[in-house]
């Protein structure tokens, strides 16, 4: 299949700019795969639309401040987003203007006042972009709290402001490390997740780190050419038992956003029936012809067109379902993407 067959036509006016005035008062979309129907509810209402028993899996990988600007020895202003540390404690990095940024390239990372600099040089380039970044001296957190910015997506024309360093992040968020949120999560308040636990369902997190496997554009015509990038992830000891006796007794297996779906799926053993505690690095990309194996539902917002994420949904409800489903968004106008509102797949 070509990528040109998961696109759609959305109007600019629906893609979410800021999120709900209130988290937990978004809208959300409950699909039925099984005879097709679509009811339109809000959050609020997501825990009566689960079974009994269920296991709600969630990301719980906390958003760093990734986004840091620099000045080049040459003068201008290039924007990094730190995307992984390595060992040798360089990072790997995406930067604006990539052709310019060449090997031995300096640059001075500063606070307004100046009372606060760090220097780098590039040592090495990679692909889609990227760039290995070496300092003076290793960095540690207080350098993404001086320096840095809330990673909002290039889809929301704004600049980040400080109401985004807590909504563009979970309420359960602990382990720093992703680069976007785990956006269906973003949903979830303390009132839902109650609600959640009302009807007798678990709430297990996870981790995966949000890295570029899960926001780049797909480059290529054809999706069996497209290579995912890996994206760390854990799974503790006692997640991966809950799940796999949930899975034996043929429960509900709920995946909070493509994440956790990517996780579970890449960490299940068919042969053993069971997911691997650990932790481990995946670059799953799940498209037509996926075998599934452990989960069972997802809750989800609405995805770009044309992206890895539209091609994962398209492919457990039914390409034809999840067109539909869009369709339907666009007519009573959802609000789209990172921002936006839910849409429940079960």
């Amino acid at each position: 299949m070509t990528i040109k067959e998961f696109s759609f036509n959305l109007p600019p006016h629906l893609i979410a700019q800021t999120p709900a005035d209130k988290r937990g008062e978004d809208r959300l979309l409950v699909l039925d795969r099984g005879d097709g129907s679509v009811i339109d509810e809000q959050m609020h209402n997501f825990a009566s639309y689960i079974d009994e028993g269920s296991i709600v899996v969630v990301n719980n990988s906390k958003v760093r401040k990734a986004r840091v600007y620099a000045t080049s020895d040459t003068g201008s202003i290039v924007e990094f987003l730190f995307l992984e540390e390595n060992l040798d404690n360089t990072w790997q990095c995406m930067v604006t203007k990539a052709k310019r940024q060449k090997v031995g390239k300096h640059y001075t990372f500063s606070n307004k006042k100046g009372s606060y600099i760090r220097k780098a040089w590039i040592t090495k380039i990679g692909d889609e972009g990227t760039r290995t970044v070496a300092f003076e001296a290793p960095l540690d957190e207080d350098f993404f709290r001086q320096l840095g910015h809330v990673p909002l997506p290039p889809y929301i024309k704004r600049d980040d402001s400080f109401a985004d360093e807590k909504r563009y992040q979970t309420i359960y968020a602990d382990p720093e490390g992703s680069v976007a949120a785990p956006t269906a999560g973003l949903h979830f308040t303390e009132e839902i997740l109650a609600s959640i636990k009302g009807k007798g369902c678990r709430i297990v997190p996870i981790t995966l780190h949000v890295g570029p496997g899960t926001f780049l554009p797909v480059r290529t015509e054809h999706l069996d050419d497209h290579k995912m990038h890996y994206e760390r992830y854990e799974i503790r000891e006692e997640a991966a038992k809950i799940i796999t006796q949930a899975h034996i007794e043929g429960r509900k297996i709920i995946a909070t956003g493509t994440t956790c779906v990517r996780t579970l799926e890449s960490a299940f053993n068919s042969e053993t029936q069971c997911l691997k505690s650990g932790e481990g690095r995946t670059n799953l990309f799940i498209r037509p012809g996926y075998q599934w194996k452990v989960v069972t539902q997802i809750l989800t917002n609405f995805h770009t067109p044309e992206s890895t994420l539209l091609v994962l949904v398209s492919t457990f409800a039914g390409k034809q379902l999840i067109d539909c489903a869009y369709q339907h968004a666009v007519d009573r106008e959802y609000r789209f993407f990172s921002y936006g509102d839910a849409m429940f797949i079960r």
